[in-house]
């Protein structure tokens, strides 16, 4: 599920009334956390944030400590407790222990778990039902490495000859969820000794066969395809290629070489006190002058970075969330209560009383709004901003199930090349008229002319004065005859306005073959009709503006459903349409958006045989 990087939409603290909700939701998930681990968790005096990812995943963290749970669904029924939680709290779930090391170097590439690489107590398998979070545990070692769901009942189990998948991985050590963590980090108190995870008297899998039947497929995301409707992948035991973290890469060569290599950090996991671990008293303290430096610093810092003319004006409660935190230093926790201004409202207007920003309240919806930011102000040019470096990591470029799947990923981008109508400004600016822009550089492109004929109403800097040029590149031609042209306009308005006055094109990229192409992206057309003997066909056309080839689809197409189909060039027309036999037309569709990325809205159905 962490195996590939996942932005996300948002991120803010969670509200009083969200805790309260958010810790009852955890005691009846895990009925064996108590309320003194809870608070070690979600420690009572420390800010909770929620990230709420784009693939609906919501991940709770503590403020400058770590990620602690994380929702699968984000409707708060499916929460999981990260490593992280496990490792201060090891009884919070119920634990699967595994045979050897082996097999554990693939759970931490995140395979799935399959039951021969299970041990067995002498009690018998434990009680468990299907869809229930267990740990993972290595043999002489408490600190869990990897967390998930149970795919089948105990019962099932022991019918299935304890055969097949036990655990479904969500989430183990050293995926980009552990990563996500400031300071992310193995615990380091020695309340365990640690124990090298690779015995080879604890094996029991001694043969590659026996090995793959202990460990399942590398699954992406699988908790939320839990039919298993996609294509499955096997895997290789002597060329695993984790995706997402070099470190666990493991090219072909001596096993035990590489297995020492994937596992040595695992090997140093010892359990931390659960009093010290995300204790705010823990964390460094700072004086209240000391908070005020550090939020003029971190406001001056995303002033130089994040926050853009064009985006203002800006909520208070935004500017704080995501501007001014994602800028504080690492391992430190910004509070705007600890500091002399007690609120957020204060402060920014303490800054706008010293000239550097302007605010004002909004009595609508009672919250302070930056309006505009002076950046000729002593502070602002005197303040040099810190230039973060962002790690690259080199991927292994091996020919992989991965990379097969890479090359039918898509990605389809709408950009603008400058028309009649707008080349006046391009030409003003420097721009080149000749160049194709997105969304968001031709708005820049417009607000650059704002900024350089100062066109802000000095009465309401969030409304632009049109000038001959400008008024002229928005709506000439585009109003009516004896119908007044506008003065202003607003500049939430100003860029969609703008951008809509250019000529729509649309570049479609998929693997190393791209292509740029004028107008609006046509859409893939579906049909299904009858024929002679009531007999269904399902049509197929449009798909080379997708960069799918007709031939090779309708070849996989063929042994997907199990039946015939052709290839026909369109009367007429330019391009091919493929012919399957049969009523398939919503699989179909669905295997052109989870085969080839194809987005929903670009895909249109049409069965004519439903009344």
């Amino acid at each position: 599920m962490f195996k590939k990087a996942v932005e996300a939409k948002s991120h803010q603290r969670l509200s009083g009334a969200d805790r309260k909700k958010l810790r009852r939701s955890i005691k009846d998930k895990f009925p064996r956390v108590s309320d003194s681990d809870l608070d070690a968790l979600l420690p009572p005096k420390a800010e909770i944030t929620i990230a709420k990812l784009q693939n609906r995943v919501h991940v709770y963290a503590v403020e400058g400590g770590f990620p602690m749970f994380f929702d699968v669904d984000g409707r708060g029924s499916d929460i999981f407790p990260t490593v992280y939680a496990l490792w201060m709290v090891p009884e919070l779930l119920p634990v699967f222990v595994l045979k050897g090391g082996e097999v554990s170097r693939f759970v931490i590439g995140g395979a799935d778990l399959m039951f021969p690489g299970i041990t067995v107590p002498p009690e018998g398998l434990p009680s468990f039902r299907a869809g229930e979070p267990w740990a993972v545990k290595v043999p002489g070692n408490s600190a869990p490495i990897a967390v998930g769901s149970t795919t089948m009942s105990s019962a099932e189990a022991l019918k299935a000859g304890l055969r097949g998948k036990a655990l479904r991985i969500t989430h183990y050590y050293r995926d980009l969820l552990w990563e996500s963590a400031e300071g992310h980090c193995v615990p380091n108190a020695g309340f365990f000794e640690d124990v090298v995870f690779e015995d080879p008297s604890l094996l029991q899998a001694s043969h590659d066969s026996d090995l793959t039947e202990a460990v399942g497929e590398t699954s992406i995301d699988q908790h939320n395809n839990p039919k298993g409707d996609g294509p499955e992948e096997s895997l290789d035991v002597n060329e695993f290629q984790p995706d997402s973290n070099p470190a666990l890469t493991m090219p072909n060569g001596n096993e035990n070489d590489t297995a020492a290599e994937v596992t040595e950090g695992v090997a140093d996991l010892n359990l931390r006190d659960t009093a010290s671990a995300n204790d705010p008293d823990d964390q460094q303290t700072l004086s209240t002058a000391d908070v005020n430096s550090l939020l003029d610093k971190c406001l001056l810092q995303a002033l130089h970075t994040t926050v853009k003319d064009k985006d203002l004006p800006l909520p208070g409660s935004t500017l704080w969330s995501n501007h001014v935190l994602p800028c504080r230093p690492s391992g430190i926790t910004l509070d705007i209560k600890k500091s002399s201004y007690k609120k957020l409202s204060k402060w920014l207007q303490a800054k706008s009383t010293s000239g550097l920003i302007s605010v004002k309240e909004d009595k609508h919806k009672k919250e302070v709004m930056l309006f505009s930011v002076n950046r000729k102000h002593a502070d602002y040019s005197s303040f040099k901003p810190e230039k973060r470096q962002v790690e690259k990591s080199e991927q292994p470029s091996v020919q992989s199930a991965n990379e097969i799947r890479s090359s039918k990923t898509l990605e389809v981008a709408e950009i603008y090349k400058p028309s009649v109508h707008v080349n006046s400004i391009f030409s003003s600016v420097g721009a080149d008229t000749g160049k194709l822009f997105s969304a968001s550089e031709a708005t820049d492109i417009v607000f650059k002319y704002v900024e350089k004929e100062n066109l802000v109403k000095p009465t309401n800097k969030s409304v632009v004065v049109l000038d001959v040029i400008l008024c002229d590149a928005l709506f000439k031609g585009a109003i009516k005859k004896g119908t007044t042209y506008p003065t202003e306009i607003h500049k939430k308005d100003l860029g969609s306005t703008f951008v809509s006055r250019m000529q729509p094109h649309h570049v479609v990229t998929r693997g190393n073959e791209s292509v740029v192409c004028k107008g609006a992206l046509k859409t893939i057309q579906l049909l299904t009709e009858r024929r002679q003997g009531n007999k269904k066909v399902t049509k197929l056309s449009g798909m080379e503006s997708f960069l799918i080839d007709a031939e090779a689809l309708a070849s996989e197409l063929q042994k997907k459903f199990a039946c015939s189909t052709t290839v026909a060039e369109l009367p007429g027309k330019k391009g091919n349409e493929v012919l399957v036999q049969g009523g398939v037309i919503d699989d179909l569709a669905r295997h052109l958006i989870d085969q080839y990325g194809v987005p929903k809205r670009y895909i249109e159905v049409l069965d004519k045989t439903k009344k």
